[in-house]
């Protein structure tokens, strides 16, 4: 935990050391952040989370065994307090909202200014909430009701997880054993899921998935 005056300690959670390296390199000009841990997977995460102490995880939304969708859930569940940064190489309006709604603290993608990722940090580790501009205009904008919002918008964080899932093929069996879910209550989310986007089987889900950039 930290205290006043210390060094913000970072776990950087990313599958590519060449991101990894380049965060380092640019977080060691300051001197109040510091890359404390290193994680590949998520599972590395979680158990780093687990057995460290953190101010703030960076976490990036794809990882090659869990998505970072199932890893911030998890964390809110185990350290509900603990600062997560989102750092992604998709659009701010495909997924931004939702993983707010998950209880990330914040979302940023990773073509953006490193100065931008050094205010969003330094944001979070004092409890606060990070959004940038763009996006505070987009959710001012649904708040007024003036905005077209995306389909997958309208789900509730479990469907928008499990959204993810079958749009990726992954088949009602498996999500039940990942989320420790029935199959009856999976398929009931994905009833709920098809009903709200106005789609009819899981290859429209997937197609609407990889034209708005939700899975790679």
């Amino acid at each position: 935990m930290r205290t006043n005056g210390a060094a913000i300690r970072l776990l950087v959670a990313d599958d590519h050391e060449i991101v990894r390296a380049g965060l380092k390199q640019f977080i060691s000009d300051t001197d109040d952040i510091i890359v404390a841990g290193e994680a590949c997977t998520g599972a590395e995460t979680l158990q780093l989370i687990r057995t460290g102490d953190w101010d703030v995880v960076l976490l990036d939304i794809s990882m090659p065994d869990k998505s970072g969708v199932d890893v911030l859930r998890q964390i809110r569940q185990e350290k509900p307090k603990l600062p997560i940064l989102i750092l992604s190489m998709f659009p701010e309006d495909q997924y931004a909202v939702n993983l707010l709604r998950a209880g990330a603290s914040g979302y940023l993608t990773k073509d953006g200014p490193p100065e931008r990722l050094i205010a969003a940090i330094r944001t979070v580790a004092q409890g606060r909430k990070y959004v940038s501009p763009s996006l505070a205009e987009r959710l001012a904008a649904d708040v007024a009701g003036d905005s077209d919002k995306p389909l997958h918008a309208s789900l509730s964080q479990r469907e928008f997880q499990i959204f993810c899932k079958l749009a990726a093929g992954m088949p009602v069996s498996k999500i039940g054993e990942e989320l420790f879910l029935s199959v009856k209550t999976v398929s009931t989310h994905r009833s709920r899921i098809l009903e709200k986007m106005s789609m009819k089987c899981n290859a429209d889900l997937t197609y609407y998935a990889i034209k708005n950039n939700l899975i790679e």
